[in-house]
């Protein structure tokens, strides 16, 4: 049987792992789409790892809409792909990452502890209260947009924007499928909120706190270097954009695998590892190959895009023994839902604390799945996460 990959059908979003292991065995690096696909787990690695394939194919793909839309309000979206630290190769992605990481330390995040376990019991004690919940649209989706909100101190007038504004804007990270009128729409969207972030980052700067922001003008690098505010700018709206949505997909990814396979997450730490294995969040990455390149036998030419199928990767049982089996005492070291190398998740650990104290918070009560058809979102490619996940929760006896 021939397999075809297609990531637009319902049924790959519905289950894409039988594609991805008919894949690894018969044609784990070929050409469909227009790029090369691979589904290997070393081959995935090694053009992570491999600084000859670029991460800046989707500046140029936003440059080229821009030039197809007049007006100022596209500026700002450009400038926004060319500085993001998702979209930059060295040496300014070096630059940016020095003083970036100068805030996203172990001991920062483990601060925000008690932050995130504040809010998760907030929305728990809802579903509680209810008797049950969309663990998705009720408990997933608003704890990691409260929780950057809440560390960036975000004034509450901006607050009741940022969902919408960044569920538009994450749609850069997939330009390709962007029709004239939704750039129009985003570029908007983005100076609208650039708009914002910028009379936060003067204040901060006027007067600074404890928050995020404060700590991103703050950052200096030992020859002195900083961040300029439009900088800052650009990071917090990527700390949503990147952060809000595979956050969101882990928790309830995580949340179905557990309830499915009658396992606890106990540690959650090591639920949330496996939960990343398993049915990792950001699915699907591309490169683009900056010079002739060998990958798995395969000739790549430069200027080819190559997409890199992390979840496929993270089940190859080259590496990871009975993969389809969901496992949290498994070891899940080498993982790469996380990506690796130079663009690893900035946020990596931030998300690992929202899904473990989710799990811990949630599973303290009786957790069930409703019998209702599983839904899975379809506003993404790359992203894989449900749409909606209905359970029932009641306190433990």
């Amino acid at each position: 049987m021939t397999v075809r990959f297609n990531p637009f059908s319902a049924d790959f979003r519905r289950d894409p792992y039988p594609v991805y292991a008919a894949l690894r065995e018969d044609k784990p690096v070929h050409k469909t789409l227009g790029m090369w696909v691979l589904t290997r787990y070393a081959d995935v690695r090694a053009v992570l790892l491999d600084r000859g394939f670029s991460a800046g194919l989707i500046p140029r793909l936003v440059s080229q809409q821009a030039d197809r839309v007049s007006g100022e309000d596209v500026a700002r979206i450009e400038r926004l792909g060319r500085k993001s630290l998702v979209f930059t190769d060295n040496p300014e992605h070096a630059r940016l990452r020095g003083l970036v990481n100068r805030v996203f330390t172990a001991p920062a995040v483990a601060k925000l502890r008690r932050l995130v376990t504040t809010i998760a019991g907030d929305l728990v004690d809802k579903a509680l209260a209810n008797g049950g919940m969309d663990a998705i649209a009720d408990f997933a989706a608003p704890l990691p947009v409260a929780v950057l909100c809440e560390w960036m101190a975000l004034p509450s007038g901006l607050r009741e924007h940022v969902t919408q504004w960044t569920h538009d804007i994450r749609f850069l990270l997939e330009p390709g499928l962007m029709k004239r009128e939704d750039f129009t729409r985003v570029a908007a969207v983005t100076e609208r909120f650039a708009h914002a972030l910028d009379a936060v980052v003067a204040a901060r700067r006027d007067q600074p706190g404890e928050d995020l922001v404060s700590q991103l003008l703050a950052a200096r690098t030992g020859g002195g270097d900083r961040l300029r505010d439009e900088e800052v700018v650009f990071v917090c709206i990527m700390c949503f954009v990147a952060g809000n949505e595979t956050t969101k997909a882990l928790i309830g990814n995580g949340i179905l695998a557990l309830l499915r396979h009658g396992a606890r997450p106990e540690p959650a730490k090591a639920a949330v590892g496996e939960a990343l294995r398993y049915d990792s969040p950001l699915q699907l990455t591309k490169r683009l190959a900056t010079r002739d390149t060998e990958i798995g036998g395969t000739t790549i030419r430069a200027g080819e895009q190559v997409l890199l199928c992390l979840g496929a990767a993270n089940r190859d049982p080259a590496v990871f023994g009975d993969p389809d089996t969901f496992d949290p005492g498994r070891d899940t070291t080498g993982h790469l839902a996380f990506g690796y190398g130079m663009h690893g998740c900035l946020g990596g650990l931030l998300a690992g604390l929202q899904a473990e104290t989710a799990f811990e918070t949630l599973f303290r009560h009786e957790v069930a799945l409703r019998k209702q058809p599983l839904e899975w979102q379809d506003h993404s490619f790359i992203v894989r996460g449900l749409a909606r996940l209905p359970v029932s929760v009641r306190s433990a006896a």
